[in-house]
């Protein structure tokens, strides 16, 4: 019977390596109101900033039962697994459709009874095989959040003056690990001991902003025995990650730096002038070399402070914030050589 895949042709070979064949793209999806009584008490939340748990558990909820729906039709089609399984959001109106899409996969072993699915596409789900790594669901991790009228009210205060404002920095940092700690959760409760190949997203949603982790729960026998208590997650790619295991490398964890500043009421009126005149503009030069150097420091002394050799594969996000806010996000994965080999 002929199939209808999302796969390339290069996944399909990939796989095929592995014992799979592609199968059909399996879809599953759920409509939301916002709703009255969610949008008023989120309002309130708001104002002190932070996370807006009514806003969270809403779409935490959408994207759960949207993906549940992808699995209940893998199963219709008997797949052995779902490859590129994603989670969008939808607009329509006052109402938000949360949609997961995926490839359904076949084991050519009939021995082989393994389910599971995968933010993997086919060539990233064959490096992962490859390393070691027997995936075992898709997983998220979620957090809406406001910026808060309250702590509005403080650094628009400190904004008089150039630098940091620390108030942002710290809830900005909070809310980020809040979305690692909770794909970190989800994996436990799929007894897994990694997450991988972890992509991080901030979007808007009714007013505010969600940041959203997605990867894939993943078990290994070997970080099993090498690092029994530990959830290792890691943003590389799978292909990037079964490079450096050929280079001896293991993951450790994946690092989160956030810094905000502000040009300052002060120094804005210093660069807008200069502005004027061709050359640089060493105020906002000097800010925004700080506050970049300051995000990756605040993801290299974590490494340090989990015996890393390194991090690898760091980028650098700069979000703005609005009046004359700029965020600025490090995102990096701690690896260590392997002492068990």
């Amino acid at each position: 019977m002929a199939v209808t895949t999302g796969l390339s042709g290069n996944e399909i070979f990939c796989l095929a390596q592995k014992n799979f064949k592609p199968g059909n793209i399996v879809v599953g999806n759920s409509v939301y109101s916002l709703g009255l009584l969610k949008s008023i008490g989120s309002g309130f939340s708001a104002i002190l900033g932070g996370e807006i748990e009514q806003f969270t558990d809403l779409i935490k909820d959408g994207r759960e039962a949207a993906y549940q729906r992808l699995v209940a039709e893998a199963i219709t089609h008997k797949a052995s697994g779902v490859t590129g399984v994603s989670s969008e959001l939808i607009f329509h109106g006052g109402n938000v459709e949360f949609i997961s899409i995926g490839s359904a996969i076949h084991s050519n072993d009939p021995e082989n009874k393994t389910e599971f699915t995968t933010s993997a596409d086919g060539q990233e789900l064959y490096a992962q095989l490859d390393a070691g790594y027997q995936p075992v669901c898709f997983a998220f991790g979620n957090v809406a959040y406001s910026m808060g009228f309250a702590r509005g009210l403080i650094g628009g205060l400190k904004m008089f003056k150039r630098g940091e404002i620390k108030e942002y920095s710290d809830m900005f940092n909070s809310t980020r690990h809040l979305a690692l700690n909770r794909i970190i959760s989800h994996a436990k409760g799929h007894k897994a001991n990694a997450v991988l190949g972890i992509q991080t997203t901030i979007l808007p949603f009714g007013g505010v902003s969600e940041m959203l982790m997605v990867g894939t729960a993943s078990k290994s026998a070997e970080l099993l025995s090498a690092m029994p208590n530990e959830i290792v997650t890691s943003d590389m790619t799978n292909v990037e990650m079964w490079n450096m295991a050929s280079l001896g490398y293991t993951p450790l964890k994946l690092l989160l730096g956030t810094s905000v500043y502000s040009l300052g009421f002060v120094g804005g009126i210093t660069s807008a002038i200069k502005s004027f005149v061709r050359g640089e503009i060493n105020e906002l030069t000097r800010m925004i070399y700080d506050a970049r150097e300051h995000a990756i420091g605040i993801i290299n002394d974590e490494a340090a402070s989990i015996g890393a050799d390194d991090v690898v594969g760091v980028k650098t996000y700069v979000y703005q914030l609005g009046n004359g806010l700029v965020e600025f996000l490090a995102i990096g994965t701690a690896v260590k050589k392997n002492c068990w080999h």
